[in-house]
């Protein structure tokens, strides 16, 4: 039985977090936990986070199973909305900046 959690409008661009999660993508979910908390980049709190999330959603649909064959079955990350702000630029000019966040979504399953 899998469960799911979900992570909406996280104010980080979708290649930074693309690349934590491809390094846990597969991992059982001790591992990817101990690789998540210890990992310096920053989008690596709020993804250990909903991972925690998805172990508990899991936990709640299967009261008294065992959680250590738990591992992160899909993990995808999507495009959130832009923010789009102007920075002052020489000569009265503007330069666009894009602000971009993104939908994580966690899908956990046991072996």
């Amino acid at each position: 039985m899998e469960a799911v959690a979900k992570l909406r409008n996280e104010p980080t661009s979708p290649r930074k977090m693309r690349l934590l999660v491809d390094l846990i993508r597969g991992m059982s979910v001790e591992k990817a936990l101990a690789e998540l908390e210890y990992n310096p980049k920053h989008p690596a709190v709020p993804l250990r986070k909903l991972l925690l999330s998805a172990i508990n959603n899991w936990k709640q649909k299967n009261e008294g199973e065992d959680e250590s064959r738990l591992f992160v079955k899909t993990i995808m990350v999507d495009g959130g909305r832009v923010l789009k702000r102007m920075r002052p630029a020489p000569q009265g000019r503007g330069y666009r900046v894009r602000k971009r966040s993104n939908h994580v979504t966690l899908v956990v399953d046991t072996k």
